[in-house]
């Protein structure tokens, strides 16, 4: 099969690493603090940038933006 996206495919393994994979494991995306976990695991690799690709983790792997739980985040926002 074509690669429909060329120099993409890292970055989708990475996602992946992160979304499923043992970063998934570190992150423990949809519990309380998850994003904070994210932001905190991937600034050793990406400072000053890791709050955005987070945010956009965050809402990929859980439907919605960081900060957003209806009040139900009971560690608060994020």
């Amino acid at each position: 099969m074509a690669d429909l996206r060329p120099g993409d495919g890292k970055a989708e393994q990475l996602r992946q690493y992160w979304l499923n994979g043992k970063g998934a494991i570190k992150i423990r995306w949809n519990t309380p603090g998850d994003f904070r976990r994210c932001v905190r695991e991937l600034n050793k690799y990406m400072p000053g940038r890791a709050e955005g690709y987070c945010a956009n983790l965050h809402q990929r792997a859980t439907g919605i933006k960081p900060g957003h739980h209806n009040g139900k985040n009971p560690m608060g926002p994020g």
